[in-house]
């Protein structure tokens, strides 16, 4: 339209300005999307090899028979808050005698969680290997279950608290009071 009207075009170059602000929005979208954390999806992928299998928050919530919690944190963070009736059992000072003590049969269902996931596993590995057969790590953890809405307790009360681990695993817990002592 410029050469109709007999005019040269202007061809503006782009300001400062302007691309200042292309490369903040190039780089949000990057930390966003290329660098962000990972997802819990991906942190279990990473660490897990799926050798106890996953029972996720919904299907634990539907189950009829109430399964055997075993809360695979450690005891700071299980006296933070835990599921309902969930036993204590820890990851570094973990024992299979207790449990073998305190669960002679060995086809009662069991949910090991801890924060998201990993080191339930751990223990799960430990259960089945010495036999027990329905044994199931709870995705994404007491952070999944607080994500989804559902209760924790301590003392024997609802609370909002939950104990984060890190500032790192802390950030999978969306929902909840944050707890890091």
């Amino acid at each position: 339209m410029a050469a109709q009207l007999g005019q040269e075009a202007v061809v503006k170059e782009p300001s400062c300005n302007m691309i200042k602000r292309l490369v903040f929005i190039s780089l949000i979208a990057l930390s966003t999307n290329g660098f962000g954390q990972p997802s819990i999806a991906e942190v279990l992928t990473k660490y897990n090899t799926h050798s106890v299998p996953y029972i996720e928050v919904e299907n634990l919530s539907q189950l009829e028979t109430p399964p055997l919690l075993l809360d695979a944190r450690e005891i700071a963070e299980y006296n933070v808050s835990h599921l309902d009736k969930a036993i204590h059992v820890g990851f570094e000072d973990f024992e299979i005698s207790k449990i073998i003590t305190l669960v002679q049969d060995k086809t009662k269902t069991i949910v090991v969680y801890c924060s998201i996931g990993v080191r339930s596993e751990k223990i799960g590995e430990k259960l089945i290997a010495e036999g027990y057969t329905a044994v199931y790590n709870l995705y994404g953890g007491i952070f999944e279950w607080v994500n989804s809405d559902k209760s924790v307790y301590c003392k024997g009360k609802q609370t909002p608290n939950v104990h984060a681990y890190s500032t790192t695993w802390g950030a999978y817990l969306l929902k909840g009071v944050k707890v890091y002592e």
